[in-house]
């Protein structure tokens, strides 16, 4: 009997390693495009937050109303970066921006009125609330002479980042049903070249939990393994692609890469443990003659 168990033993040992391989497959794929998920939410964030805010101001405002003013902005749960921008500072913007010189038409006239620029953040970028913080703001009209920002660009920005995203995540679901799919017939495949190991340990007496107890240990083990190396080849194509394009570094966010590692270790555990339990306690139902 010891000679039986130890020869399905080594006849087990490669399915595991197919097991392995096979799941870290998968999980490298569910990392991957996880990952540009991850960056392509990170790129519509700073879209949004790119879009300026002017607030122009009277000529007649005073400093110490500027910085009031430019005070109540900051403080507002909406903002991200707020700036002064005062009428010497608005000409040299113009004159960079390669607009036309005023210079010859008005003299040493300057016509640009000073502003108090800032920007939202990415989850405030949206057509009604902007309308709302723009309303608050001419509240303080003895201040503030007209406020700006890219309507158009706001109108036709929302609706196309929520078509983008809801491509995104439809997919990102279709595609973590899939992995799961893939892994559990991974998993079955391996457990099915050990259904004889499995029935004999039944039929000389041992018990259900005596036979799946190291199983689903080794399953755990085996899940962990798989998502360990899946996560170090995610970690290798991640910087080898942000060497080849630097900008990319700028979108990755270490607290939501993490949390993707962790999902990679969950899913490879939980999937592979459920898998072969449900494996094990269907072959130790089935009859012998059933296992051919």
């Amino acid at each position: 009997m010891t000679q039986i168990g130890k020869s399905s033993s080594q006849k087990g040992k490669p399915s595991y390693f197919m097991a392995i391989l096979g799941v870290t497959i998968v999980l490298l794929f569910v990392g991957v495009f996880g990952w540009l998920i991850l960056n392509a939410s990170k790129y519509t964030e700073k879209l949004k937050e790119n879009v300026e805010i002017q607030v122009y101001l009277r000529s007649n405002i005073k400093q110490k109303e500027i910085d009031s003013l430019k005070n109540y902005i900051a403080a507002q749960p909406y903002t991200r970066t707020v700036e002064y921008i005062d009428k010497e500072t608005a000409r040299k913007k113009w004159q960079s921006s390669g607009e036309e010189n005023f210079n010859g038409v008005l003299g040493d006239e300057n016509p640009l009125p000073a502003s108090i620029n800032f920007n939202l953040k990415s989850e405030y970028v949206v057509k009604d609330t902007m309308e709302k913080i723009k309303a608050d703001i001419l509240r303080h009209d003895l201040y503030v002479q007209s406020v700006n920002y890219p309507v158009q660009l706001i109108e036709k920005m929302g609706p196309v980042l929520k078509v983008i995203l809801g491509v995104l995540i439809g997919l990102s679901v279709l595609f973590l049903v899939s992995s799961i799919v893939l892994i559990d017939n991974t998993v079955k495949l391996a457990m099915y070249s050990n259904r004889f190991l499995i029935k004999t340990m039944q039929m000389v007496g041992a018990t259900r939990d005596f036979i799946t107890k190291p199983i689903n240990i080794r399953a755990v083990i085996n899940g962990a393994i798989a998502a360990v190396i899946s996560i170090a080849f995610l970690f290798g194509i991640i910087l080898g692609v942000e060497k080849m394009f630097p900008e990319l570094t700028d979108l990755r966010d270490n607290g939501r890469l993490l949390l993707l590692f962790l999902l990679i270790i969950v899913l490879g555990i939980g999937i592979t443990l459920f898998s072969t339990h449900r494996s094990v306690i269907k072959y130790l139902k089935m009859k012998l003659d059933d296992l051919y």
